[in-house]
């Protein structure tokens, strides 16, 4: 990477879809995403809540704003038209961004899930990633038991490296083993037509 500042891409559009950051404004449509979708997230999603309230889902859409203008992390909602009916982001988890490494992170909506949403957009922000960002490894985290989850990472060419044993907390405070998958920008290019 050089030393020339980095100004975020805000948004890419993917056929029907549009995978941007979110904006002030965004938190209704926030809120009415987590309430139909509380059940189908919990399992997965610790942050997921059964009744996040208007203001709260305000507060986050206007963090997550100010936190992809510093720079500091990358969390993007995907749209079709003015419904949000997802989320991803490149989260700068290994490191800053300086390192070149970031985890694309995904959820989908009860509505849209089980219809190859979740393999198209990590395609997408794959491409999105290798392309106009400063990526050189990108990596997918999922949860031993979401063989969903595994199963979009393995379609996108990205390679198991790893299974780290009870690392972290599920949902019910039960350890859990958590699946590492990963793909370098060169390899991506590889398997590009």
């Amino acid at each position: 990477m050089t030393d020339a500042p980095f100004f975020a891409p805000a948004e890419h559009s993917l056929d029907d879809l549009t995978i941007r950051s979110y904006r002030p404004g965004d938190g209704l449509a926030l809120q009415r995403a987590m309430a139909s979708s509380y059940a189908h997230l919990r399992p997965w999603m610790s942050w997921a809540l059964p009744d996040q309230s208007l203001e709260q889902s305000e507060a986050i859409c206007r963090r997550f704003a100010a936190q992809y203008l510093l720079s500091t992390t990358f969390v993007l909602g995907i749209w079709r038209a003015d419904d949000l009916i997802g989320g991803t982001g490149f989260h700068l988890r290994d490191g800053a961004l300086a390192t070149g490494n970031a985890e694309i992170g995904m959820w989908i909506s009860a509505a849209s899930a089980g219809q190859g949403l979740g393999t198209r957009v990590l395609a997408a922000m794959l491409a999105w990633g290798f392309t106009a960002w400063p990526w050189e490894r990108l990596v997918w985290h999922c949860d031993t038991r979401n063989q969903a989850s595994a199963r979009v990472a393995e379609k996108n060419g990205l390679r198991h490296e790893g299974t780290l044993r009870a690392n972290t907390f599920d949902v019910t405070g039960q350890r859990r083993d958590t699946h590492i998958f990963a793909i370098l920008r060169e390899e991506w290019a590889q398997q590009t037509p």
